[in-house]
């Protein structure tokens, strides 16, 4: 094939709306009941006030892109809590974004610093308590957090954000784990353990190291030899947790909470790039945001139309939700880029990959204009 051919090939025909199985379609049409119409007596904040938490100073892309892709989606608010280094960084990327400079990382080793994680000093800046207090007194004024993207693994900010998922899981909060922040859950996995409103994105290499960590890896490698392949190690996982919902990510997203597993089969781009896994944390949240939105009845559903969402679907239906926006934003980013895609080219697509899965939602209360 020629270089002019490949282009042509990625450029036009490659792109258009994503073609999807018959049970992918009826999902989607049960995950577009949760999205908010756009309607004039809404006010600020209603439809979604994400925080992501991660970000330090050698990693500020991650909590931009998550976050980015959360405001893209249709979240009101989107918040991103990090060192104050990475803070002077990602209030660079976008002036959308509120950054609050909270979280702190250990400074250069010596004992007394050691010392003062452990809990012998009170310095505010080195004890993780009182680093976690002020994130803390921020949760009342959320909806969904994400926490990982560009965490690290640093010991300050692994001990706080601890402290920050019990907090937020004694207020109810629902949560996203991603990268880093799946190391607290392996180093302590009763913080997450039986929470329904926990969502975990393992991608191989960390969902390996999770079985690992919970002492289930023969089983959930016999459960891939067996008859349900994908499907039981991802169920297999959950209810170890306890029922926390697990998404697998991969060439298929498998997602479960241990009783009621879905498959996510929307074809996504061929590249792979650090990054990409962010878009579905922001995404994720969004939709667990409008979870709230559509609980707190802000919306007159359609009349005559299909009956209401059962509040035990609806975490699993935001999950999924979030990972086929994030898997046509891939699809639609490397027909475009190919080779060269990156992750704020998924950024650039989220609009769009919206309106292709969902189309758009009428003003007029509780009807929509769905593509489905």
């Amino acid at each position: 094939m020629s270089s002019d051919s490949y282009t042509s090939s990625y450029t036009s025909s490659s792109i258009g709306l994503p073609e999807m199985s018959a049970p992918t379609k009826e999902i989607l049409a049960r995950v577009r009941q949760m999205v908010p119409p756009m309607l004039e007596k809404f006010h600020k904040g209603q439809l979604g006030r994400v925080a992501v938490i991660g970000g330090s100073e050698d990693y500020t892309g991650a909590p931009y892109f998550s976050a980015m892709a959360s405001a893209r989606l249709g979240c009101d608010m989107s918040h991103v809590i990090c060192t104050p280094a990475a803070a002077a960084v990602i209030k660079t990327y976008s002036p959308n974004l509120m950054v609050h400079p909270l979280m702190r990382s250990m400074p250069a080793s010596s004992s007394s610093i050691v010392s003062s994680i452990t809990g012998s000093s009170s310095s505010a800046d080195t004890d993780p308590s009182q680093v976690a207090s002020r994130i803390i007194a921020m949760l009342d004024r959320l909806h969904v957090l994400v926490i990982g993207p560009g965490l690290g693994r640093d010991l300050l900010m692994q001990k706080t954000c601890a402290q920050v998922i019990q907090a937020a899981r004694e207020k109810g909060l629902p949560m996203v784990l991603d990268a880093d922040a799946l190391l607290i859950v392996q180093n302590d996995p009763s913080l997450v353990r039986g929470y329904g409103l926990a969502v975990l994105t393992p991608n191989v290499v960390e969902f390996a190291r999770l079985t690992k960590a919970l002492g289930i890896d023969e089983q959930v490698k016999a459960a891939a030899d067996s008859a349900g392949g994908e499907t039981a190690k991802v169920e297999a996982l959950s209810r170890a947790l306890g029922g926390v919902m697990i998404l697998q990510k991969g060439p298929k997203d498998y997602l479960s909470d241990g009783k009621t597993t879905l498959r996510v089969d929307l074809t996504g781009g061929k590249k792979r790039s650090g990054g990409q896994g962010d878009t579905l944390t922001g995404s994720i949240a969004t939709f667990l945001g409008w979870r709230k939105a559509y609980l707190d009845g802000i919306w007159e559903p359609t009349t005559g139309g299909p009956p209401r969402l059962k509040n035990e679907e609806l975490v699993g239906l935001a999950v999924f939700g979030g990972s086929a926006v994030t898997r046509e934003c891939s699809r639609l980013a490397f027909a475009k880029k190919g080779r060269s895609l990156q992750a704020s080219d998924l950024t650039d697509e989220v609009h769009t990959a919206f309106m292709n899965l969902f189309g758009e939602v009428d003003e007029e209360e509780g009807s929509g204009d769905a593509r489905l």
